[in-house]
């Protein structure tokens, strides 16, 4: 596991860039939420990232979620200011355990999902901020809305906003906005298109929607969060830029 004082080297590298991306593209630094991806990685980590400054931790499997979450809060306090984010992909057996460990859940992909959850948070009275995950790319290997014709294709676009619209409707639900990933390795000018199409889908969501907050966005890893940042990111997971490669 890293050492603490290349943890926090790692942290502030992530942040100067986080703030130079921010500038290039005329936007505060703090309108960007780094969540710090610690899927793998043992409860210990966690708390060495929390005295870092690091406040937003994500995981990929509720499983996981769910062991870690305690076990940091009995080292750390329940009123340590952490924020916890469900990254990954969610079964519906296991929404419960979404619902009583996350506080932010990023890739909500079908109604399946948006009706357990919402049963489950009427049950333990918790509210849990919500993403709805769109696939812009169109790679069959990704999860999300099909997304990849939105601009041209009305049936896309009004399957969104019919999805978004009624699990805002849902009690227990508070719907945030989108999350998006990038293909892998591929051309930054063609992983640019895909966030900037991102945002312009979320900008046009935000347009069918009554007056309120700003949608929000989840896009950007390790090798592609700055431009991501740049094409209007308010969300970026990043893991092996602050931990180093992935634990066991």
């Amino acid at each position: 596991m890293i050492e603490p004082d290349q943890l926090r080297a790692n942290y502030e590298s992530v942040r100067e860039r986080i703030w130079s991306a921010a500038a290039r593209s005329g936007r505060a630094p703090d309108s960007v939420t780094l969540v710090a991806v610690t899927k793998t990685w043992p409860a210990e980590l966690v708390v060495m990232a929390y005295e870092a400054g690091m406040r937003h931790f994500g995981e990929n499997r509720p499983e996981e979620l769910a062991a870690k979450r305690p076990v940091v809060e009995t080292m750390l306090g329940q009123d340590a200011g952490i924020h916890w984010h469900l990254i990954g992909t969610l079964q519906s057996r296991k929404t419960r355990l979404a619902a009583d460990y996350a506080d932010r859940f990023h890739a909500l992909d079908r109604d399946k999902i948006v009706r357990r959850l919402s049963a489950d948070l009427v049950e333990n009275g918790r509210r849990l901020v919500t993403f709805l995950e769109v696939n812009i790319s169109g790679e069959s290997t990704k999860a999300g809305f099909d997304c990849r014709e939105w601009e041209a294709n009305a049936t896309e676009r009004e399957a969104l906003r019919t999805m978004f619209v009624s699990a805002a409707e849902m009690p227990g639900l508070d719907m945030a906005g989108l999350m998006t990933m990038a293909p892998w390795d591929i051309a930054p000018d063609i992983i640019r298109s895909v966030f900037r199409r991102s945002r312009l889908l979320n900008d046009w969501l935000q347009s069918q929607l009554p007056a309120g907050p700003p949608l929000q966005l989840s896009m950007g890893m390790t090798d592609d969060f700055e431009i991501a940042i740049e094409e209007g990111a308010t969300h970026i997971r990043v893991g092996r830029a602050l931990f180093g490669e992935r634990g066991g």
